[in-house]
């Protein structure tokens, strides 16, 4: 097999690619890429065993067919000190020896039988098959993959939970603390369809969206889904369990209304958490048309408040919000004007944008802290 390619075009192909690939594999065949040649075209795939990301890319003056595999450090290091040049690539169908050709020298390895790489998931004869927009699914995932949670015990919470219907899709993420749900009324799919996709593939699924254009092909079965592009193929499994009844824990009568500049009130949050204690908390004394808001840390006697104007209708109330948590939520909605619901220092607060976008419906749920 041999083929020719600029080293700048596979790096990016590569570096797309690693991110699927775990740093330790329990099956050290995982280590490599797996390179598909096929005269013109060569498809670079990675895999974590339960997540597999294939790209496609053209190559000039290809020889030949055949797989194989190539160790994902190696290759990535040699190609992150090497300027933008062709490369050649010439391997031995029979003992993998590769000899990777450059302008002022040569690279020799031995590479891996590409048949030993295992293959993909087949997804089951019965699956839903349906398309998306590129630019639908990142808004989906761009709007609520903040809110994940973190933790592995809880690996439910570790998703984004997608509900799609003939009409709409809606995509919900939550950690327990904070909740964001965000339906897209102009992605209409004519199908009916559940999933919680993980926190891996929906990171993975944005990186290759960001350069991709048109529609993605989605194809689920019960066990996992395939998103297929002209440029890329992801496959993954789901997370297994029921996914909570996020609409049930959603507050439907918050009376107090707080209607306040985004930005400003991001930027106060930051000054002020400067001096907060390990707990991350600021208190918020809401008065009419004005917010007090304090942080503090007694262990190293420092203080910080700040006064800022807003348009509050309800009682005066005094409610702590955790600052990381407050900041996230505040860097998520593209509103200049946000709108707050209260109804008490201990309910949750729902966070909407005052304009919301043609066609979209986003709500932030938080969960306040003791004071």
């Amino acid at each position: 097999m041999r083929f020719n390619i600029s080293s700048k075009n596979l790096l990016a192909h590569l570096s797309l690619v690693s991110k699927v690939v775990n740093s330790k594999n329990s099956i050290s065949i995982l280590d490599n890429f797996l390179f598909e040649l096929n005269e013109e075209q060569l498809v670079i795939t990675g895999s974590d065993s339960e997540t597999t990301l294939s790209t496609r890319v053209d190559v000039v003056e290809g020889e030949g067919e055949g797989k194989f595999a190539v160790n994902v450090k190696k290759l990535l290091d040699l190609l992150k000190e090497l300027p933008d040049q062709p490369l050649q690539f010439e391997v031995d169908d029979n003992t993998f020896e590769i000899v990777i050709t450059y302008m002022n020298g040569q690279y020799n390895f031995v590479g891996i039988d590409g048949n030993e790489f295992p293959r993909r998931s087949a997804i089951d004869v019965a699956a839903k098959t349906y398309t998306i927009d590129v630019k639908e699914i990142l808004a989906g995932i761009d709007h609520t993959l903040f809110a994940s949670g973190t933790d592995e015990l809880h690996p439910i919470m570790m998703s984004v939970f997608w509900n799609i219907t003939p009409e709409n899709v809606t995509f919900v993420a939550t950690d327990t603390h904070k909740l964001v749900r965000y339906t897209n009324n102009r992605i209409q799919t004519g199908v009916e369809d559940s999933f919680i996709l993980p926190t891996k593939p929906a990171n993975i699924l944005k990186s290759v969206l960001v350069k991709a254009e048109g529609d993605v092909k989605i194809s689920t079965d019960a066990k996992g889904a395939i998103f297929e592009s002209s440029s890329f193929t992801l496959s993954c499994r789901f997370v297994n369990g029921t996914y909570p009844k996020y609409n049930s824990v959603i507050p439907q009568n918050n009376p107090y209304k707080l209607v306040v500049d985004r930005v400003s009130l991001l930027n106060a949050i930051r000054r002020v958490s400067v001096f907060a204690n390990a707990s991350g908390l600021v208190i918020f004394q809401l008065k009419e048309n004005e917010i007090y808001m304090k942080a503090e840390d007694r262990e190293f006697s420092t203080m910080a408040e700040e006064r800022m104007m807003c348009d509050y209708q309800g009682e005066e109330m005094l409610i702590g919000f955790n600052n990381t948590k407050m900041i996230d939520v505040l860097n998520n909605i593209s509103s200049d004007t946000m709108v707050i619901t209260l109804s008490g220092p201990s309910r949750a607060g729902v966070f909407l944008p005052e304009t919301q976008e043609d066609g979209e419906e986003m709500l932030v749920l938080l969960m306040p802290m003791m004071v």
